[in-house]
């Protein structure tokens, strides 16, 4: 591994630092001088004390304060030569001094060397300088990450991205599917390129721009296209990024976005998740100024206040339209809402054309087919229900896509992935007469979905399948209609019963009776089909909107309560014995699909009416074939 420099001076500064403490305790007090002076024979002060007495000291050098001496004396045992003695002085010995000035002995004193107190301040020093050495590196080689330390004096910066020139790689041919919103978007693209074309008959461009839609219809793509198209610069950012944690950060990101945009206008700003800044001020409780009401006041006032901005286009995108404040989806603001909603048949079809580029497909695939069983899918589901079939194809280490592949990809995104298949058992053909209830009754009724498949193939949690080819484009569900889809959704659980009896029920209808219970609440509290008459008694706001719901109320009394609970029971109870009537009176040929279904394990819709027409009339069911 490749080590740069800055990081090898990081280690190894430490190291220096603790060397160089080491070495300065070592040699900060002054030393005895070398040469001459020095003396290796140490003698007690006791034993200098009566050399003094006798008369044999010659000379004495006082070092270290008094402290240390070298003495000149003669020894008798070495025949009267000169010997230097070294000798340890104690610290309070000042008449020392005058008994040598007394007995005439000659002395010197040297005053102590002060290289103790320079590498004493060197030391103090060293170490700061390093230590802000080593922090303006780190600083520095983190300067260019974004968010990183080396921004750490910058929160009231703005983290948009900007580009002079956007290069997405996305134009508005790589965009299908949403049509109208397109056309929408080009107008502000063509504002940008030929503003004298609005500005002489005294149109203004807009100044907002929300998209609208459920995640994964295209709105950052859609922004992507714009940018690339526009050829203007563009500023990108998510909402998440203004909100801090310090109070008066987010105003001032949006003061300098805004700042950057108009030095650099016409542009436009992209603003991805709006509802994380956007949100209804005074949702707190307690009446708080908190961080987020100050960003979002903020960029009212830049998007629309005193001063204004031209030349500027605010593009944002949400999922969650319902909790933005008023004050910024009025006109001014964002003039235009643009709904990116799921593709249609033909919209998916493009789509799919779009995400089938770079795909190796075989002929026999349909992307019309594949367009008609996906109704609401969006533009996400759809480019990864290819991207699954391609895995899946280089799984079987096949050469292109098939339809087979593709079924599968659509089961695998749809209910989750395949599991291991049930033995013959009990349980196995209990699980195929529950399917096949849901089959039968769908089939039986005008008004239900037409069957696409039966399958015992477990997925995700589920144990077998029944999948429906709902209706295109049906905007309007009669009441023939969802009580059809009621009594379909019943259709396994009373299979149950009338094969095996009440004891032999099972936990397997647990959540079709969920959605039985939620639909026919919705017939009898919102879309009034009931006795209780042409009331809407809940509102479709599902969540609690902290401050603005907080307190919960009902809309009737206990009697109405009482009287819808009494509703849902007698749909549920119709729409039952309606499905036990229909097993009941068709049992020959469920048992002949519960055989057929035990051996191959799926069944194709075709072939599933074929054989029930076999023995009873099979309603036509009107279908709808768009012309692609």
């Amino acid at each position: 591994m490749k080590l740069s420099w800055r990081v090898i001076l990081l280690w190894t500064l430490p190291i220096l630092v603790i060397g160089f403490f080491l070495w300065q305790g070592a040699f900060s007090t002054a030393p005895m001088p070398t040469g001459n002076n020095t003396a290796s024979t140490r003698m007690t002060y006791g034993r200098f004390l009566d050399y003094l007495n006798q008369g044999r000291i010659m000379s004495v050098d006082l070092y270290e304060g008094g402290r240390t001496a070298i003495v000149e004396a003669t020894d008798p045992e070495l025949d009267g030569r000169i010997q230097r003695l070294r000798v340890d002085l104690p610290g309070n010995a000042p008449e020392l001094i005058s008994r040598l000035r007394q007995d005439h002995i000659s002395f010197d004193v040297h005053p102590p060397r002060n290289d103790g107190a320079i590498w004493g301040l060197v030391g103090n020093l060293i170490f700061p300088i390093l230590l802000i050495g080593g922090l303006f590196f780190l600083f520095r080689r983190s300067s260019n990450v974004p968010g990183g330390p080396g921004q750490a004096m910058s929160f009231g910066k703005s983290r948009a991205r900007f580009m002079m020139e956007a290069k997405t790689g996305v134009m508005f041919d790589d965009v299908a599917g949403i049509e109208e919103a397109k056309e929408e978007l080009q107008e502000v693209v063509s504002f940008l390129k030929k503003p004298e074309r609005f500005t002489a008959v005294g149109a203004k461009i807009p100044k907002g721009v929300l998209l609208v839609g459920p995640p994964g219809t295209g709105k950052t793509l859609l922004a992507k296209a714009i940018a690339g198209e526009a050829g203007v610069p563009f500023f990108s950012i998510s909402g998440s990024e203004f909100v801090e944690m310090f109070v008066g950060v987010g105003a001032s990101r949006v003061r300098d976005l805004f700042k950057k945009a108009k030095e650099n206008a016409p542009c436009i700003i992209f603003i991805d998740e709006i509802d994380a800044v956007g949100r209804q001020r005074g949702a707190g409780i307690g009446g708080g100024n908190d961080e987020r009401e100050q960003t979002l006041n903020q960029l009212l006032t830049e998007m629309d206040g005193f001063e204004g901005n031209t030349g500027i286009i605010i593009i944002a995108a949400t999922n969650r339209p319902d909790v933005l404040d008023s004050a910024l989806l009025r006109p001014g603001r964002f003039d235009r809402q643009v709904t990116v909603d799921a593709p249609d048949i033909k919209g998916r079809l493009e789509v799919l054309k779009v995400h089938a580029r770079n795909k190796k497909l075989d002929p026999s695939v349909s992307l019309e087919a594949i367009a008609r069983r996906t109704p609401g899918f969006t533009g996400a589901d759809l480019a990864n229900l290819l991207n699954e079939a391609a895995i899946l194809t280089a799984r079987r280490r096949k050469d292109a896509i098939t339809m087979l592949e593709i079924d599968d990809a659509v089961d695998r995104v749809v209910a989750g992935m395949e599991g291991t298949p049930l033995v013959d058992s009990k349980s196995k053909r209990l699980i195929a007469y529950h399917e096949v209830g849901h089959a039968l009754v769908g089939t039986l009724l005008k008004d239900h979905d037409p069957v696409q498949k039966v399958t015992l193939i477990p997925r995700g949690q589920a144990q077998g399948l029944t999948w429906f080819t709902p209706n295109e484009e049906q905007g309007l569900i009669s009441r023939a209609q969802l009580l059809a889809r009621i009594t379909g959704a019943l259709g396994g659980r009373a299979a149950e019963q009338v094969i095996f009896g009440d004891a032999e029920v099972t936990t397997g209808a647990g959540g079709d009776l969920q959605q039985v219970t939620g639909m026919a609440r919705q017939m009898v509290t919102r879309f009034g089909m009931s006795d209780l008459g042409p009331l809407s008694l809940e509102s479709q706001q599902g969540e609690v909107f902290l401050g603005r719901d907080w307190m919960s109320r009902s809309d009737y009394s206990d009697e109405i309560a009482a009287r819808i609970d009494a509703q849902v029971r007698s749909i549920a109870e119709h729409c039952y014995d309606q499905a036990c009537k229909i097993i009941r009176e068709n049992r020959e040929v469920m048992d002949r699909l519960v055989d057929l279904l035990i051996e191959k394990e799926t069944i194709d819709g075709e072939e599933f009416r074929q054989i029930v027409a076999e023995y009873t009339a099979v309603p036509e069911k009107e279908q709808y074939v768009p012309k692609l």
